[in-house]
């Protein structure tokens, strides 16, 4: 998530209420997750296990739980929360904006899109040429959609990341700042619910379709036509490359990549990353000739037992 206009390390500072290591005149671009930091960014940590990574990371500002030497070319903010710290920035830069109408006043919606009764689009929505939005679907604040797209009765873009803090009195909420964005000719099924990203976007690419029920996690990018199928749980920061066939009731571990091409047959569990051009089934996942090969040994044993 990108700031307005650029900040100081000492104005950051002031607004969090926490001592700075650097150049008080350091300048700070905006805030983002570890796994999409750019130059200019701050990312937080408040686990030693992650603390050389933040460190070592793209983003220039640290945001961190500890006096620790700060590496050449960056600035630290010493947090005694960093999570909470982090939320207040979000909240600050992004703020919730409650809306009034169905249609926002700032969306910008593009010719020859229809929209139909009873759908909410929030505050700086883009909606692009010739789409049809049908009934009851909910587009929250900031989300992108490009020409050409068709969104299903009861969809939901931009929901919340699931993504929360264990602390002793609860569960403490990551609060979201970021965005969905869906390229040209996507098509959505019904009652398909697509998060937006911690910080940045939660994207599908061009031509890809999706059935219905489907749910798109935080951070995730999926790539261009893909066909994805009913009751599918992607979670967040997937990265589906493109013209990948997902079946009905595959679920996936977070942090993955499922590479180019592949095939993902229904009820799978895709527990780790899998390489492009191949066809995948089971729980734990492996290549769909190996494990019909394994069920069959399986089979055979069970009646040679039996018949023993």
């Amino acid at each position: 998530m990108k700031f307005n206009t650029p900040q100081t390390l000492q104005e950051i500072a002031s607004l969090l209420n926490v001592d700075f290591i650097g150049n008080k005149n350091f300048e700070i671009l905006g805030i983002n997750e570890i796994h999409v930091v750019e130059e200019g960014d701050i990312v937080f940590v408040d686990h030693p296990k992650y603390y050389d990574k933040a460190l070592n990371s793209a983003a220039t500002t640290i945001l961190i739980n500890k006096k620790v030497d700060c590496p050449e070319g960056k600035a630290l903010l010493i947090s005694e929360d960093p999570f909470n710290d982090f939320n207040k920035l979000t909240k600050f830069f992004n703020p919730f904006i409650a809306s009034k109408v169905n249609i926002s006043d700032s969306a910008i919606i593009g010719e020859n899109t229809v929209v139909q009764p009873n759908v909410f689009i929030g505050n700086n929505v883009k909606i692009g040429k010739n789409c049809v939005i049908h009934p009851n679907v909910t587009i929250y604040d900031n989300t992108v959609i490009g020409n050409n797209v068709t969104i299903h009765a009861n969809t939901v873009l931009g929901a919340d990341a699931f993504y929360y803090k264990n602390r002793p009195e609860g569960f403490d909420q990551l609060i979201s700042g970021g965005r969905v964005v869906l390229e040209d000719n996507v098509d959505l099924g019904a009652s398909c619910t697509i998060d937006k990203g911690v910080t940045g976007d939660t994207t599908i690419g061009k031509g890809t379709k999706i059935d219905n029920q489907v749910h798109v996690g935080h951070d995730t990018v999926i790539g261009k036509k893909c066909l994805i199928a009913s009751q599918t749980g992607i979670a967040g920061c997937v990265i589906i490359e493109d013209e990948v066939t997902i079946w009905g009731q595959v679920g996936t571990n977070s942090g993955i990549t499922i590479g180019k091409g592949a095939v993902i047959l229904g009820q799978t569990g895709v527990t780790k990353s899998v390489v492009g051009g191949k066809s995948y089934f089971g729980t734990p996942i492996s290549e769909s000739r190996e494990k019909l090969k394994e069920i069959a040994e399986i089979k055979r044993f069970l009646k040679d037992r039996k018949n023993s």
